[in-house]
């Protein structure tokens, strides 16, 4: 038995390792490449695996490779379950599969939530439900916690008695790509341009404006031909408005929700706490790559328990 593991985490976009101490989860190693999924057909991923990984497993016994992400999607590697809510980490790691032609190598499941107490509600989660138990771990309130994990699909969820037991997720981040690269509005904004905190405050009062975020997305364009939101303004401008009404929307949704835990990349941490701090909400920050290695090397340590 190797006293390593290996995470994986493997998106639609890009493909990150990390070679961790399976003892304490301190990092040893790290590895990134633009291989995400979508690069890859279903034949590929076990050798594209292995050659990204040379070198960690030789001489180290059974070091056990646990992959987390899209890669366990339908679209991935092999379909791994999404059972539903409430679960926590042991229920996770009873769920967890093998991956097909990597030996010792395990794809993690996601989580879905469908129709709870007649609510209607119906979502899925993939990968960001290992990130949220890390980062509650990180925060050393493992037992419960809300947390927050912007990106393309931002996901909030609640952790109680060490379950998770609700989320939502808002396509804050694939509607601002949108809107910046395919609209009208957005024309201005192709080029990149540096975070420009004034206009981001601005768009988040907008969202909450006379016509609400649909008429803000709109006001990117007129405020820029009279009343001074400059080209490079602008992206930040449409990101208030659209990170403001996820904010408002899911503290609507999420009333109680004082204090949250903020899990992601630091270009995007940043904005959603000054969109927090404006709605009255704390927050504390971690990196997705810390929440994420938390996250797996706890689950991991219940999957060695129980396979």
């Amino acid at each position: 038995m190797s006293n390593q593991l290996i995470v994986v985490d493997w998106g639609t976009s890009n493909f990150r390792a990390f070679l961790v101490d399976a003892e304490t989860g301190a990092l040893l190693d790290e590895r990134t490449a633009a291989a995400g999924i979508r690069a890859l057909s279903t034949e590929e991923f076990p050798h594209y695996c292995a050659r990204a990984l040379q070198g960690w497993r030789e001489g180290q016994g059974r070091t056990p490779v646990y992959l987390a992400g899209m890669v366990g999607s339908k679209r991935g590697w092999a379909e791994s379950p999404q059972p539903s809510l409430p679960l926590d980490l042991a229920a996770l790691a009873s769920q967890v599969i093998p991956a097909p032609g990597l030996d010792d190598g395990w794809l993690l499941p996601g989580v879905k939530i469908v129709d709870p107490d007649g609510s209607g509600l119906v979502d899925v989660m993939r990968g960001e439900e290992i990130q949220i138990f890390g980062a509650l771990a990180l925060a050393a309130t493992p037992d419960g916690g809300d947390c927050c994990a912007p990106g393309s699909h931002s996901k909030w969820a609640r952790v109680e008695d060490g379950k998770l037991t609700r989320f939502l997720t808002a396509m804050t981040g694939e509607l601002y790509h949108a809107v910046r690269f395919h609209t009208l509005p957005g024309e201005p904004a192709r080029e990149e341009s540096e975070f420009d905190e004034p206009a981001f405050r601005l768009g988040l009062e907008r969202a909450g404006g006379d016509g609400g975020v649909l008429h803000a997305l709109f006001e990117a364009r007129s405020r820029h031909l009279y009343a001074g939101l400059g080209a490079e303004q602008v992206a930040s401008f449409i990101s208030g408005a659209l990170i403001g009404e996820e904010v408002r929307a899911m503290h609507a949704a999420l009333p109680e929700v004082e204090r949250l835990n903020l899990i992601g990349a630091p270009a995007l941490l940043a904005p959603y706490a000054i969109a927090l701090e404006h709605h009255g909400i704390q927050a504390a920050s971690w990196s997705a790559r810390d929440a994420t290695l938390a996250g797996v090397h706890a689950l991991a340590a219940r999957h060695q328990r129980i396979s």
